[in-house]
């Protein structure tokens, strides 16, 4: 069945992190797709990727149709982390509204400011969902407040701010228009995405018999049909083995249209033609690339270019060159990362890579965050990828009058009441500006709202997890670039370092865990220069993690007592990352993280200094 433009709906599911996007998501399908293993594909229908699954987050967009009341629904699912807001700001290029989910306890967050904004700013048509209504604590009145003074703040039009309100409990399946008579279903959402959200906008020209104008927005990958651009038809149509071409910066490339697909349900199908309105995807030019304007050659008019906002924190990425090399991964060269690192950028659009001047074996990898990077090297790894990377830093930026500038984040930390000066204290050594610090309505937990440099952020969330005993929340967003302070930031810190290769003896790390916090327990292979613990001073301590007790015939009740181990410190790869000083690098392997120093030999560590 072919849609005409009247009867399309293309929109957009935006939200700060866990407000429930991809839970809504779920049950809108589930309500009106008739897929005959719906059951088997569990929770979460839309969080396909590993990651996405072990993370509980949505890093990837996702594209996929409902239909209903003889109108074909569009649907985006978009990221909420601030880390990949580039997939947010190209994918609102694909619709004319957006849906906006806010929490009904917690009301708009950080990432709630963020991605409204790029959808205000677009002049996109807003329907606003209060979510997990059934909460004990939920306030929709506030919330909805809350969400109407965000509205004003962000500038948005007269237009936007007469914006439909929905109530809704996404993991139950429920909607309606009063928060105490929810439905038993989402269709009271449907309805009023249907009357609120306009119809595709399509560019006319009369002087042309085939207006075609498609945004590229997104990157697929199919054996068979090679590379696939995603996007958005503005103006006349597509069909089957068609000349087309890709309008790019510097140059066109021609190609044919050899697979047109839209998106059905879940998943996608082949279909003849498809016009303006629709997003499709096309085979047929190898070497398109986000961002480019698909066109006749006839036509040729190019559409505006997506804008991403410049990343934040930069890596170096390199050729693992520690003693355990090659052993546990099958892809460590400088070509097989290049190769990896430049194919990312394909698809992910707020990346940044070029080659490192030190060496041929590194490069500088930049993007929106830590997660946003910490990502993409789990990624690698899980492929048998080995590497080592630096600590992140932030990138600075130059003004033409010569004035060094940084980028800042808003910051959002909620911690209970006993906990307030720990939070106080930090945010005090860290050069924070609190604009605002109170109570919660129940005057359980201490909310904390500031602004702060992004490179004194880093560190401070597991910093704060230890502190407060895992019981705090912590939310940031980017908020722009300022003039560099006067704060240097204080991440020093001692570490314990391997003299030796070998594997570790319990006899050896009874004795080191008096001196600090172990990374690592026994019979766990270590080599020379490894870290295995943080010290308790604010030095290094070099030891022996593989020193045996000698064997003697004498017996004491002390050497009979069987030695008791404090279970180590579990580092994950972002810790590992947030802990790491400038001497240090994280080596990643497909089956362990490790933490070394850059020079391995403690000799040529103290000549260095």
């Amino acid at each position: 069945m072919t849609y005409t433009v009247d009867k399309i709906r293309n929109i957009a599911i935006i939200a700060h992190v866990d407000h429930g996007k991809t839970t809504l998501m779920d049950g809108l399908i589930r309500q009106t797709l008739e897929i005959r293993n719906i059951d088997a594909l569990g929770n979460l229908i839309m969080d396909n990727m590993d990651q996405e699954k072990e993370r509980g987050i949505t890093i990837k967009a996702k594209n996929a149709s409902i239909y209903y009341k003889d109108f074909k629904i569009n649907i985006v699912d978009t990221p909420g982390h601030a880390d990949f807001g580039g997939e947010v700001e190209r994918t609102l290029r694909m619709v004319e509204g957006v849906v906006l989910l806010v929490d009904a306890q917690e009301g708009p967050m950080p990432q709630t400011k963020f991605v409204l904004k790029k959808a205000i700013e677009l002049g996109h048509k807003v329907v606003v969902v209060i979510n997990k209504v059934d909460k004990p604590a939920a306030d929709c009145a506030k919330a909805l407040t809350k969400v109407e003074d965000l509205f004003l703040d962000l500038g948005a039009s007269d237009e936007q701010m007469l914006f439909s309100t929905i109530y809704a409990s996404g993991v139950q399946g429920k909607a309606g228009l009063n928060k105490d008579q929810l439905k038993e279903n989402l269709f009271d959402l449907l309805d009023i995405v249907i009357k609120d959200i306009p119809q595709p906008k399509i560019s006319v020209d009369e002087n042309s018999t085939n207006p075609l104008q498609m945004l590229v927005l997104s990157l697929n990958y199919d054996s068979f049909k090679g590379k696939m651009a995603v996007g958005r038809i503005f103006g006349g149509f597509l069909e089957k083995n068609m000349m087309i071409h890709a309008i790019q910066e510097k140059t066109n490339i021609k190609g044919r249209v050899t697979s047109l697909m839209v998106f059905d349900g879940l998943t996608t199908k082949e279909v003849e033609k498809a016009e303006a309105g629709e997003i499709v995807m096309v085979a047929g030019i190898e070497e398109v690339s986000i961002g480019d304007t698909i066109s006749t050659p006839e036509y040729n008019k190019v559409l505006t270019r997506v804008k991403v906002d410049e990343p934040t924190i930069q890596m170096t990425f390199g050729v693992n060159t520690s003693p355990f090399a090659g052993k546990e991964g099958d892809k460590g060269t400088s070509r097989q990362i290049r190769e990896r690192l430049y194919k990312e950028l394909e698809t992910n659009v707020s990346l940044q890579v070029k080659d490192s001047q030190d060496s041929a074996d590194k490069f500088i990898v930049s993007g929106r965050g830590e997660l946003h990077l910490s990502v993409l090297i789990e990624s690698m790894r899980r492929e048998g990828f080995e590497l080592e990377v630096s600590k992140p830093e932030v990138i600075f930026h130059t003004t033409d009058s010569g004035e060094i500038h940084e980028p800042f984040e808003f910051v959002e930390i909620s911690v209970p009441q006993e906990f307030q000066g720990v939070v106080m204290q930090e945010l005090g050594k860290r050069a924070a500006d609190i604009t605002d610090m109170s109570p919660n309505d129940a005057g359980t937990e201490f909310q904390f709202t500031a602004t702060m440099p992004t490179r004194s952020l880093i560190g401070l969330k597991s910093l704060l997890i230890v502190s407060t005993k895992g019981v705090v929340i912590m939310n940031t967003v980017f908020d722009s670039y300022r003039a560099k302070i006067k704060y240097e930031a204080d991440r020093s810190h001692g570490s314990l370092v391997s003299t030796e290769k070998g594997n570790t003896m319990a006899f050896a790390l009874n004795n080191a865990q008096l001196r600090g916090v172990l990374f690592i327990g026994p019979q766990v292979e270590v080599y020379e220069g490894m870290v295995i613990g943080q010290c308790a001073k604010d030095e290094d301590l070099e030891l022996n993690p593989t020193k045996g007790k000698q064997l003697t015939n004498m017996r004491t009740k002390a050497s009979d007592d069987g030695i008791v181990l404090t279970p180590p410190r579990k580092m994950t790869l972002e810790t590992s990352l947030e802990y790491i000083g400038d001497d240090e690098l994280v080596e990643v392997t497909p089956e362990n993280i490790r933490i070394r120093k850059k020079i391995l030999q403690a000799g040529q560590r103290k000549r260095n200094k």
